[in-house]
């Protein structure tokens, strides 16, 4: 089979030069196969954006080669596209399975249902996957980012520490930080009801300092944010400056801003969800346990915080295991 040329994909051009708005000709067929995920699968939103930004970058990178649509789209074109993600896109391994997944699917609903003539991705190689240490901050680090607002930092600098003590109370993906609803709050209990992925809900107990800071947000800062009557607040926990609700690159910009303020680098709305499950595991909790709070569907998923403390695995071992010797107490004096 001939190498594909692997261009980098560009804006399309017209004979004059300016940008040609032409529509792909792989969008009906993406159009279509976003309307089957969410009218007969019942995908949640979140995920039906995931789908598309997937199949936009495949469909940008495929109209860059010159093809003309599905239907000639051949096994080479494919992996094609996963070295281009991984070579000139520099794309996580796990990011790019799930670009591997979504364009394996939408390969096979469209030869299922005769719209192309084979299935180019039926033997695409699935993106190799290792495990990477994920990236945390020590508890004062922690402490150092949900500090760093204050007052000098404007009128939303409350609101802003109240999301980042809640993010590292509750392990909260960023996503989930612009769906939280007042009522999920629960003040009495010291609980948090979290919907994640997959519309699962989990319930997540908060520690003090979170709670504090979530009484005086709701008390003094939301009543300010929520003072439109168009319902634009949507009952969310967490508004932007016109009341609406915080979107996830909203979230996203709040917590870098803070992390250089606070002298950090390398800081992302994930990077709290990993350091609340590495204080935990470093704590002793059970890893059972720790999935249940970040809402992992497979204990897989979680076991990654089993690697992020090795020094506590020899403590473990020399306190409970009958064969490890241990120091022996000194004998009292005769």
């Amino acid at each position: 089979m001939p190498k594909v040329s692997e261009r980098r994909p560009s804006v399309r051009t017209g004979r004059d030069g300016e940008e040609d708005t032409k529509p792909s000709p792989f969008a009906p067929s993406i159009r279509e196969f976003l309307s089957y995920l969410k009218v007969e699968a019942g995908l949640s939103p979140a995920t039906l954006e995931a789908y598309g930004r997937d199949l936009r970058d495949l469909a940008t990178h495929l109209d860059s080669l010159g093809l003309t649509g599905p239907d000639v789209v051949t096994p080479e074109h494919v992996a094609a596209h996963f070295r281009y993600l991984h070579r000139d896109r520099g794309l996580e391994p796990s990011t790019i399975t799930r670009h591997f997944a979504t364009v394996r699917v939408y390969f096979r609903y469209l030869h299922a249902n005769k719209r192309i003539p084979h299935d180019p991705s039926r033997l695409a190689d699935r993106p190799t996957t290792w495990k990477r240490l994920p990236g945390v901050l020590s508890p004062n680090q922690m402490k150092a980012l949900v500090l760093a607002p204050t007052p000098e930092h404007g009128a939303l600098w409350l609101r802003d520490r109240a999301m980042l003590e809640l993010m590292w109370a509750a392990g909260l993906r960023a996503s989930e930080v612009g769906t939280l609803k007042v009522n999920e709050y629960h003040d009495t209990l010291c609980m948090l009801t979290v919907t994640g992925k997959g519309s699962k809900q989990r319930v997540v107990p908060i520690g003090t300092p979170a709670q504090e800071l979530i009484r005086q947000y709701l008390a003094e800062f939301r009543p300010h944010l929520a003072r439109f009557k168009d319902g634009r607040d949507q009952f969310k926990l967490f508004l932007s400056h016109t009341g609406r609700p915080l979107e996830r690159v909203a979230v996203w910009q709040i917590v870098r801003k803070y992390a250089t303020i606070a002298g950090l680098r390398d800081v992302h709305p994930h990077t709290l969800r990993h350091s609340f499950a590495t204080h935990l595991v470093r704590g002793g909790a059970d890893l059972r346990v720790v999935q249940e709070l970040l809402g992992h569907a497979d204990i897989g998923t979680t076991q990654i915080y089993t690697h992020v403390d090795r020094s506590r695995l020899r403590d473990v071992v020399r306190n409970h295991h009958p064969r490890f010797d241990r120091p022996r107490a000194a004998s009292p004096a005769a």
